[in-house]
């Protein structure tokens, strides 16, 4: 089984710093909305959870990669 690093940190309401063994995100947005995180990698995504079954998640990644 492998070790695993992450530790979230919320620094403003709303704002949710989070921090993982390679990289780092910064996550904005309300519990029952829409939420952006954009991560030191350039990975982009908006994530929203929905009634019952259904989560729904967009992931863009920078230019370039």
């Amino acid at each position: 089984m492998p070790l695993t690093f992450r530790k979230s940190f919320q620094i403003l309401p709303g704002v949710r710093l989070n921090i993982n063994r390679r990289s780092w995100s910064i996550t904005t947005g309300a519990k029952n909305g829409p939420r952006h995180t954009h991560s030191s990698t350039g990975r982009r995504t908006t994530s929203m959870d929905l009634p019952g079954p259904f989560g729904w998640r967009r992931t863009r990644s920078a230019k370039g990669r």
